[in-house]
């Protein structure tokens, strides 16, 4: 297990300028589209989950990953309370049937990790059934790795006061006033429950093959340009080139109307963006 995770240890992240974080959200952006690019010839997959506390950035996060992305090869997942039919089912099976295929990426907006947060701090599972889901998640995540898919978590947190004000700002902004509800005021009077829920979750589901990383965004470019620059690493690590091959009934037509057509070839690592 890795070090422990605190909550309120976590250093806030230097502000950055605005067209400093354009630059770099670009260059991030393009590393992101080179990585699925690779995994889409090569096979590779990975599942990348996006925990955190309400107002704390995820959406946006997710929102600037997708816009560099192709669709077809990505499927982002808002996960809720469970319907009617997946109450009945264990809690994982919701999750399994979700998991990307070969050369796909998945993003979980919210995942299974709501098994012992919300499902423990509110009282909707046992004490003996969130206690033992940590052995499962970790058994789970387990063999999503054994079978080649990385497992990327980020946790997105953020203080009290700054999670009050981002609450606001909803409130007063038409396009935003739909992520605003009741249980999200309702939340903060258990803050610190929630707080002891994460922690523990940190320490008993940080593990080698999945760990967790932790993010202070209260200033939010600087912890979506962090979010992002863990996921490119994890993306591209050990990551493989392979050059896909060209239909030589395309290449044949291309040649007629194009000519004799001289094709770059790249090797190894696709350049860096």
């Amino acid at each position: 297990m890795s070090k422990k995770i605190r909550l309120s240890k976590l250093k806030p992240l230097a502000k950055i300028e605005d067209e400093a974080y354009d630059v770099r959200l670009v260059e991030l952006q393009k590393k992101l589209e080179q990585a699925q690019h690779a995994y889409l010839f090569t096979g590779d997959r990975a599942v990348i989950v996006f925990e955190g506390m309400d107002a704390a950035g995820k959406g946006g996060a997710i929102r600037r990953i997708a816009w560099a992305l192709d669709p077809r090869s990505l499927k982002v997942w808002p996960i809720g309370a469970p319907d009617p039919i997946e109450q009945k089912q264990h809690y994982l099976q919701r999750f399994w049937t979700r998991m990307p295929s070969k050369g796909q990426l998945a993003i979980f907006d919210r995942s299974w990790y709501g098994r012992v947060m919300v499902e423990r701090v509110e009282g909707f599972a046992k004490p003996e059934a969130w206690k033992r889901a940590y052995g499962e998640i970790n058994d789970f995540e387990r063999q999503l790795s054994d079978e080649g898919i990385r497992v990327i978590k980020l946790f997105l947190s953020v203080t009290k006061d700054e999670q009050l004000k981002r609450f606001e700002d909803r409130l007063r902004d038409p396009l935003k006033r739909w992520k605003l509800s009741y249980e999200d005021f309702r939340n903060r009077d258990k803050w610190d429950g929630y707080v002891e829920a994460i922690e523990d979750m940190f320490e008993k589901t940080s593990t080698k093959h999945a760990p967790w990383h932790a993010i202070q965004s209260d200033h939010k470019p600087s912890a979506r340009l962090a979010a992002i620059n863990v996921i490119v690493d994890a993306l591209h690590k050990g990551m493989k080139w392979k050059e896909p091959a060209i239909d030589p009934e395309v290449l044949k037509v291309a040649r007629k109307e194009f000519g004799d057509i001289r094709l770059e070839e790249r090797r190894g690592k696709p350049r860096k963006g």
